[in-house]
């Protein structure tokens, strides 16, 4: 009996809301265009299927808009294809202060290199350009691709290049009959006092200019806690790695173990120089626990010689004289048959999370820095090096480039890129690098251009 008093009252309760609804509506002339229009929203919008898919699609681009790639990657595309601007000006729009900057960029004589942050929350990619170094005939170019933070590649960008500079400066020097000696970028300041007074050298202006891609940005230090403890569950981390006061001493390699017949022997120079900044770089990380690594891509030219040094996965190709790509690096990814191998055997193990990685955590097998996995010997630092008579191949161009460019582009594909625009004010190196951008790359994105057609940047001095 309760239940049929209630289901009553209910009823009724509908049946008078309803009845003033209807009194509502009625009162309303509806010869009106007030009321015509509310009858057709009525008739028409207020339908249940109609608010259920309003609804949808409302809630659906409110979850787009939390995506990150939907605001930087669709609707970039869509305006590089409704938009009449070009490029280089659409990336000048995203261009704000410093401390927004987006893109960094250097032209010298023959060669010139841009960079952009692209999708990425900070800029780890950092490039040096310099040419004819203190009038020695000597070329530098170098590409630095940090992950983790910029620590590593800053700090590869300050010392490796500084020492490598100043061993250049020595060695030219020494094996003209004259003895120069400049004090290494890690020694103690008193010792560089002390070195700077016997040295007659003066450096030219070019290599002060020669930047990275982070001259103004913030070196701070950046720790990963949940990567030390994923290591750590593969082998703890000792106290000696953890916490040294040591300090690790650079060793002093005679100049005469440098030259071959009067010729400077730059593949030991690198190999020596890459592996001692390496060991000073993890010396300095241990210190703060910084886990930040980079990769090195090194490319010297003298006379009509190149040679490359490579660690990691940053790449260069060269165009020939028939214009084909021939790659002067090969790339360090912990799948390759031999890097497998010396993985495993010092107990380590490569794992699919996305790509291949050293640990599950490092998509290069070698790097700089990245000490935790220096300690357990997973990953080092021994670079490969390429050696090519540009004779033999007469050139039109060479390009290094971090895998941000490399993720999108083959060594084929980006030599017709950058065959067609040659004769661009930067050989093409912004073009290309915006290209990889709008493909879809969403790494830093550093390309450097050599062009060989104009003239060589080596020449004998007179």
């Amino acid at each position: 009996m309760e239940d049929e008093l209630e289901d009553r009252v209910l009823h009724q309760t509908y049946l008078s809301f309803m009845k003033i609804i209807s009194r509502f509506t009625s009162s309303v002339a509806f010869d009106t265009p007030a009321s015509y229009l509310w009858k057709m929203v009525r008739l028409y919008l207020l339908r249940s299927e109609v608010v259920v898919f309003t609804l949808g699609i409302i809630i659906f681009f409110m979850y787009l808009q939390t995506i990150e790639l939907w605001s930087r990657t669709l609707l970039s595309r869509l305006s590089q294809a409704m938009s009449p601007l070009s490029a280089v000006q659409r990336m000048k729009l995203m261009e704000g202060s410093d401390s927004d900057r987006q893109s960094w960029e250097l032209k010298g004589s023959l060669s010139a290199a841009y960079a952009i942050k692209g999708r990425r929350m900070h800029m780890e990619d950092k490039f040096i350009i310099n040419e004819n170094i203190n009038n020695t005939g000597i070329s530098l170019f170098a590409i630095f691709d940090g992950h983790g933070g910029e620590f590593a590649a800053n700090y590869a960008k300050d010392h490796l290049i500084q020492n490598l500079y100043n061993k250049v400066v020595e060695l030219n020097a020494y094996k003209d009959g004259k003895l120069i000696t400049l004090p290494p970028q890690d020694a103690p300041e008193e010792s560089k006092k002390d070195q700077e007074s016997n040295t007659s050298v003066e450096r030219k202006t070019s290599f002060k200019k020669s930047v990275s891609t982070a001259d103004d940005t913030s070196k701070k230090e950046i720790t990963d806690p949940e990567l030390l403890a994923q290591l750590s569950k593969a082998r703890p981390i000792t106290r000696e790695v953890q916490k040294i006061n040591r300090p690790v001493k650079n060793l002093t390699i005679p100049l005469t173990s440098y030259l071959d017949k009067g010729k400077i022997n730059f593949g030991k120079l690198l190999t020596d120089e890459v592996l001692a900044a390496d060991r000073l770089l993890v010396e300095a990380a241990k210190r703060t626990l910084n886990v930040a690594g980079t990769t090195a891509l090194i490319a010297v030219l003298e006379e009509n010689h190149l040679i490359v040094a490579n660690v990691g996965d940053s790449r260069g190709v060269m165009c020939d004289s028939r214009g084909n790509a021939i790659p002067v690096s090969f790339d360090h990814k912990p799948q390759q048959v031999r890097e497998q191998k010396r993985i495993e055997a010092a107990g380590g193990y490569i794992a699919f999370n996305g790509v291949w990685r050293v640990a599950g955590i490092l998509a290069t097998s070698r790097a700089m820095g990245d000490y935790p996995l220096k300690d357990k010997n997973f990953v080092i630092a021994d670079p490969d090096i390429l050696t090519f008579n540009l004779e033999d191949h007469k050139p039109m161009f060479l390009i290094l480039a971090s895998d941000g460019l490399w993720d999108t582009f083959t060594n084929e594909e980006a030599v017709k890129f950058i065959k067609e625009r040659i004769d661009e004010p930067d050989f093409g190196a912004k073009s290309l690098t915006l290209q990889a951008y709008y493909k879809g790359s969403v790494d830093n994105i550093t390309v450097l251009i050599i062009n060989f057609l104009q003239n060589k940047i080596s020449t004998n001095i007179p």
